[in-house]
């Protein structure tokens, strides 16, 4: 029969601050578990305020908690604490085998985890495709929120026939964007979230630059 497990971990990320911190804690709580909820430390006053809603709503103090700080400290106690029945997380792979390899070294009942991690999404494209929807398709998805998504397009496969001219489509649409506040209608990729986002990208583009010499 269906019946609660348990307190839950909810570890969200910062990408969708309000929509999968949301998805995470309602679920659990849907499903009649108690929640101890950590947001990514990049976004604590948006979690902040949906927990005040909910407990505004009606949702018991006691049965959803908000806990702010670093995921290596503070997300590591919350998924080694006893008397944790589940785990959800989502962000990245590597941190997704961390807290499975610390939820199986446990005593005690299996803990349940549930992550939702990244991948290599791709786009095939065959020769009947229309270049101009290609085009169109590929800059929403590969750059839509500066590419800090996990459905972000990451490798693009073009039949032989049309690879020249839909490549040639898309380099020209990249030179057009415009970066810059994401505040104003004219800018289509607006700052990364924070400086380790940046000069990781910048330590990759070097890396590229040195490969192509």
């Amino acid at each position: 029969r269906l019946t609660a497990r348990g307190p839950w971990v909810c570890l969200s990320p910062w990408n969708f601050p309000l929509a999968i911190f949301m998805g995470q804690v309602a679920a659990a709580l849907a499903t009649g578990n108690t929640v101890l909820a950590k947001p990514a430390e990049q976004t604590p006053a948006l979690a902040l305020e949906a927990v005040k809603l909910l407990h505004a709503a009606g949702v018991p103090e006691c049965a959803l908690q908000l806990l702010h700080g670093p995921g290596e400290t503070v997300g590591a106690a919350l998924v080694a604490a006893p008397g944790v029945a589940g785990v959800v997380f989502t962000g990245s792979t590597q941190v997704a085998k961390i807290i499975h390899r610390a939820l199986a070294a446990k005593d005690g009942p299996i803990v349940a985890l549930i992550a939702e991690t990244g991948g290599i999404n791709a786009m095939v494209v065959d020769s009947t495709a229309l270049p101009e929807q290609v085009r169109d398709a590929v800059m929403q998805s590969a750059f839509r929120s500066a590419r800090q998504r996990c459905s972000a397009l990451r490798l693009l496969c073009v039949h032989a026939e049309i690879a020249d001219q839909v490549i040639a489509m898309i380099q020209g649409a990249a030179r057009e964007l415009v970066t810059g506040d994401p505040a104003l209608l004219c800018t289509d990729l607006g700052p990364v979230i924070d400086k380790g986002a940046f000069d990781a990208i910048q330590g990759q583009l070097k890396r590229l630059h040195s490969e192509d010499k």
